[in-house]
């Protein structure tokens, strides 16, 4: 799964948290009615030499917290976002539209993690007729992969979005707009007819609402699903994906 690293920034809070939560300073120190600032540093300083496993309590004790908070944040997204999550009808829907259980994915067609899963994904198609798909076009990898959504939007207005959908993820190698307008006309799309819609303002409507909602719920990376009140990021196996759908219905 593709998702920026956060450690840096963890770590210099909790180096933060850390100086907050110094025992108290001795005595002698206490006494001192305004110590410089090279005093304080020099202070903390040995007290973090000395007690260094402090650094790690406070790294674990910062990361729970702010995982919890944006827990809730996401818990709460995702309850107010619902229609724009599974009932968007500018989000394009595979499988059964009437179906029992809406299975929602995040994707970018240069991500290898969406590649990896996308026959999963179909083969539940296949499998359980009563599932509904919902595709939320997240191109978060480059200019190609913006390029690859755009088409595969307006590909819709010539009734090919799952064709196109289905050739550029099984794809291998690098795209660029060449290489996508090849695979276009491979499918049967009428390129040039394609090259003109892809400008629709309709279509970029359409990734700017998802690349917001994604933010509202927490998704930095691809691919991710949505079933039911939960949101699984990165690559599920077919079990998984079964699993997940079974306990939505249960539920």
């Amino acid at each position: 799964m593709y998702r920026p690293a956060r450690l840096p920034r963890l770590f210099t809070a909790a180096v933060l948290m850390a100086v907050t939560c110094l025992a108290p300073l001795p005595s002698a120190y206490a006494q001192q009615s305004a110590p410089d600032k090279s005093e304080i540093e020099q202070i903390v300083k040995e007290y973090l030499l000395a007690h260094p496993e402090i650094i790690v309590q406070s790294l674990n004790a910062f990361q729970q917290k702010q995982e919890a908070a944006e827990a809730e944040a996401q818990r709460s997204a995702l309850s107010s976002r619902q229609d724009e999550l599974f009932r968007n009808p500018t989000s394009p829907v595979i499988g059964n539209p009437k179906g029992d259980v809406t299975l929602v994915e995040f994707f970018d067609y240069q991500c290898g993690y969406c590649k990896a899963v996308h026959a999963d994904v179909r083969r539940l198609l296949d499998t359980d007729g009563k599932v509904r798909l919902v595709y939320k076009e997240f191109p978060i990898l480059g200019p190609a992969s913006v390029t690859a959504s755009r088409a595969a939007l307006a590909a819709q207005r010539q009734g090919k979005y799952d064709a196109l959908h289905v050739a550029l993820m099984e794809n291998r190698g690098q795209l660029d707009d060449d290489k996508i307008y090849r695979i276009a006309g491979s499918v049967g799309l009428n390129v040039d007819q394609l090259k003109k819609d892809m400008q629709a303002p309709e279509i970029n409507d359409v990734l700017q609402r998802n690349l917001r909602l994604a933010s509202e719920l927490n998704i930095r990376g691809t691919p991710a699903f949505v079933v039911g009140d939960q949101i699984i990021p990165g690559a599920v196996s077919l079990d998984k994906l079964k699993e997940l759908i079974a306990a939505s219905r249960a539920g």
